[in-house]
């Protein structure tokens, strides 16, 4: 005689499915967290700061070099 469907196990276990990738993330942050993990975050914060005005001061730069190569000639 067969359980009835409500009863039997399903054949999709979702708990340890969901389980497992958790584990999976957790080993992964830690990992990300090695020794070089602050040193590598005030590095993507100095850049996200930076890249912004790098534009800006190589224009400027490219104006203030064009400026003097026209004044000395």
């Amino acid at each position: 005689m067969s359980s009835p469907p409500l009863l039997a196990r399903s054949p999709v276990d979702f708990i340890g499915g969901d389980f497992d990738a958790l584990a999976t993330h957790m080993r992964q942050c830690t990992a990300a967290q090695g020794r070089w993990f602050a040193l590598g975050s005030q590095l993507q914060r100095a850049r996200s700061v930076l890249a912004g005005r790098i534009v800006t001061v190589a224009c400027v730069a490219a104006v203030l070099v064009a400026i003097g190569l026209f004044a000395s000639a």
